[in-house]
């Protein structure tokens, strides 16, 4: 015999749970100790994968694009120079992303000039700097937010 219609469709459907999700539990980050330019790429590639970024690679050969690391819905740079990030690399790395379809990060051992981080702050590009012991720091509110809630 069938059903009949109440029986068949509840009146009432539960909506999807709406909280927040919660925080990723995730270790304490271990820096590596920056030597040399490949250390500071080693310990900003750490650090994305800590923050939940998966399959984090740097392409054999630095392309000209400056994107040092690699990952699904990610790109991102790294300047071990001595001068602060300028304005241009910030733009060319947004742009990057931009056309990869990811997020996009910048670290930088000098840190930035007051253009770029105006930029950045105009675009949502995290900015961090990393010390020598090789823990980044957020430059900027899209850094922050990166690094409290993860990927």
């Amino acid at each position: 015999m069938p059903r009949a219609f109440a029986e068949r469709y509840p009146s009432h459907i539960p909506l999807p749970p709406t909280a927040p999700r919660p925080a990723p539990v995730r270790g304490d980050f271990r820096p590596v100790t920056i030597r040399t330019a490949r250390d500071a790429v080693a310990a900003a590639a750490g650090y994305l994968r800590w923050l939940g970024f998966r399959d984090v690679v740097q392409p054999e050969e630095r392309p000209a694009s400056g994107v040092d690391l690699r990952a699904p819905g990610l790109v991102a740079q790294v300047d071990p120079s001595t001068r602060p990030a300028g304005l241009r690399a910030v733009e060319c790395l947004w742009l990057n992303g931009l056309s990869a379809s990811s997020v996009s990060v910048f670290f930088s051992l000098a840190g930035y000039t007051p253009e770029a981080r105006s930029r950045a702050a105009e675009i949502g590009l995290p900015l961090f700097v990393l010390d020598l012991t090789g823990t980044p720091q957020p430059v900027n509110h899209a850094a922050d937010a990166l690094a409290s809630g993860g990927a």
